[in-house]
This record gives C-alpha cells, sequence and structure tokens, in this order.
C-alpha cells in the first residue's frame, strides 16, 4: 500500500469498506427464474422513481405553487423553454409506466402466491407503494391547475369527505380549509414534493430488506431441474436490469416524441366541465362511483382496498376452509378481468 497514491489512500480510509464485503455482496446468488424478465419487474419502478425524481426537481425549478400563476408556469414550462415539454412528458409518461409497472409486479406476486408465510409483510408493503403512487398520480395531476385537473381535485376531496369517520378532518386537510383555495394548492405541491417521495423512499427500504431477509420466494411452478440453481447478480442480474432501463429510456422518449404532455385550459371554479375524467389507473374507481351511490361507492372502494391489503390472510383463511380448490385464484381472476371491464368502459364511455 506504500505506493499507493494520496488521494486513494485518503478515500480508503475515509470509506474503511473491505473490498472482500463487496465482492461478497455483488456476487449473490440469484434464484434462477430471475433470467424471465416478468420475474425481474421488482426494478423497473426503482429506475423509474429515479427518472421521477430527477424530472421532477428539475420541474420543481421552475414551478410555482399558487392559483395565481401555477398555469402559467406550466405553460412556460411547455411552451417557452428549452426541453420542458420533453423533460414535462417524460415525467408525465414515467409516472404512467411507474403505476403499470407496479400493477404487474403485484399481479406477478399474486398469481404465483408470492406473498405467503414468511412474506405476508413485503405484499403490504408493496400494496402501500401502490396506493401511495396513485396519490402522487392525484397531487401531481391537481397541481397543473388546468380545468380538469381542478375539478378532479374538487371529486378526490369530496371522495375523502364521504370516508366514515375520519372524512371531514382529511377532506378540510387536503383543502386546506373548508373549500378549495390557494392552501389546496400549496398542499398538494408540498404533499407532491415532500410526503410522499419520504413515503415511497422509506417503503422501498422496507420492501428491499424483506426480500434481503426472507430471500427471492421461489414460484411453486418451477422446473425441478432449475430448483437450487443460481447465477451472480454481478453482472448477469444487473445486466438483466440495465437492458430493462435501457428500454425503458427508449420507451420514455419515444412516448414523449409522439404523445407530449397536453395542457387544457385554466382552471376556472365557475364553470364545471361536461366530461371530466382522471387518469387511467382512476377509472374502475371512477365507473364504480357512477354505478352505486357517493356513499357506497367510497365504502365498496375502502373494502376492496383492505381485502388487497390483508390478502395474504385471507388466502391463508381460504385455503383452511376450501383445501386445493383454488379459490384464492378465481376470485383474482374474477377481480382482474373486473378492473379491466370497468377500464374499458370508462375509457370508452
Amino acid at each position: 500500500m506504500a505506493d499507493q497514491h494520496p488521494a486513494a489512500r485518503w478515500l480508503r480510509d475515509a470509506f474503511p469498506i473491505d473490498g472482500e464485503v463487496l465482492k461478497e455482496f455483488s456476487s449473490e446468488p440469484i434464484p434462477n427464474h430471475l433470467k424471465r424478465w416478468w420475474y425481474a419487474l421488482g426494478g423497473t419502478p426503482l429506475y423509474l422513481f429515479i427518472v421521477l425524481a430527477a424530472t421532477g426537481i428539475s420541474l420543481t425549478f421552475y414551478y410555482r405553487p399558487s392559483p395565481d400563476v401555477a398555469y402559467e408556469s406550466v405553460s412556460r414550462i411547455t411552451n417557452e423553454l428549452r426541453f420542458g415539454w420533453f423533460i414535462r412528458s417524460v415525467h408525465h409518461w414515467a409516472a404512467n409506466l411507474m403505476v403499470l409497472a407496479v400493477l404487474l409486479h403485484i399481479l406477478r406476486v399474486f398469481f404465483t402466491r408470492a406473498y405467503r408465510k414468511p412474506r405476508e409483510l413485503n405484499w403490504m408493503f408493496g400494496v402501500a407503494i401502490l396506493i401511495t403512487l396513485f396519490t402522487f398520480g392525484f397531487s401531481g395531476y391537481s397541481l397543473v391547475y388546468e380545468q380538469l385537473s381542478y375539478w378532479a381535485t374538487v371529486v378526490g376531496a369530496n371522495i375523502a369527505e364521504a370516508t366514515p369517520i375520519v372524512g371531514p378532518y382529511m377532506a378540510r386537510f387536503l383543502r386546506g380549509g373548508a373549500d378549495i383555495s390557494s392552501n389546496t394548492l400549496t398542499r398538494m405541491f408540498v404533499i407532491h414534493i415532500g410526503v410522499l417521495p419520504t413515503a415511497v423512499v422509506g417503503l422501498l427500504g422496507l420492501h428491499l430488506l424483506q426480500i434481503r431477509l426472507h430471500g427471492v420466494a421461489i414460484p411453486d411452478g418451477e422446473h425441478e431441474a432449475d430448483r437450487g440453481k443460481t447465477f451472480p447478480f454481478f453482472p448477469n442480474h444487473l445486466m438483466t436490469e440495465l437492458v430493462l432501463g435501457l428500454a425503458l429510456t427508449i420507451l420514455l422518449t419515444v412516448l414523449a416524441l409522439i404523445a407530449p404532455a397536453s395542457l387544457g385550459d385554466p382552471a376556472n371554479p365557475n364553470v364545471t366541465p361536461e366530461h371530466i375524467k382522471p387518469e387511467w389507473y382512476f377509472f374502475p374507481m371512477f365507473r364504480w362511483l357512477k354505478l352505486t351511490s357517493f356513499e357506497v361507492g367510497v365504502l365498496g372502494a375502502m373494502a376492496f382496498v383492505g381485502v388487497f391489503l390483508f390478502w395474504p390472510f385471507i388466502d391463508r383463511l381460504l385455503e383452511r376452509l376450501f383445501p386445493g380448490k383454488g379459490v384464492a385464484m378465481w376470485i383474482g381472476v374474477v377481480g382482474v378481468l373486473t378492473l379491466i371491464v370497468f377500464t374499458v368502459w370508462e375509457a370508452f364511455v
């Protein structure tokens, strides 16, 4: 070590990390089934979250969270700033793809029953991440302060208010008072750039910690010949994630170019639009509310979220009551088909 450069010696002293530990960590054995891309979807949301953070910080430099100038600042970003439209469009599409990636990841975990003991808590962390992403989308959409986003915020606050017991307090907190006002936009901004990123980072950390503690679940359908086989994290699995990241970068660029984020008319509290459409991942909820009364719709949605969150324990009960019948699987198939039908129905009506 005597002939080592002074800067290298200083860095080694400042970060006294054992090289063997890093080597062991980077060569951690990965189960063989993760060679298939649909089992490697867990890293996709992390990459998209990094894209969202980078583009979101860039947008924050120019966005102004005040009802008087919010729309104008978004318009300036979109129409005047160099590549502003592109950064906003990448942010928009990364948010949509992240929701889609988490949904697909959760569906894969559901249908391979990777949530079973001792991984129940990790399933709950995953569902909490998905709910946080929905809140991300709702708060981010409201910041544009165009006509549709303003009235979507009004509907969202009304849905919160219909929640039993805590509803009025939730609605007042979101609005920053009894009605939609300048406080509403400020609160949505703080929630979007402060509260929710902190929550996602914390939940992702807990999610990854659970994976480190319990390992990756092996699917029941895994071939016997592949059971027990592994491959190293570096470079094999890392290359898989990098290829997925490159493909996502290309996809985000193409989507931003052919379908850039739009900008409607400025918010007008005195004029209600004829048709209010939320983002696509809210379509099932929106259609459900149209099919029921407001109170029943909210209670039904809360019941669905509760069942979804505690599904590992419900699955265990169903298996005890109906052993070997596959009841949980059929419930999942019906649930997914219902969500798809509601989404398509709302999209085309």
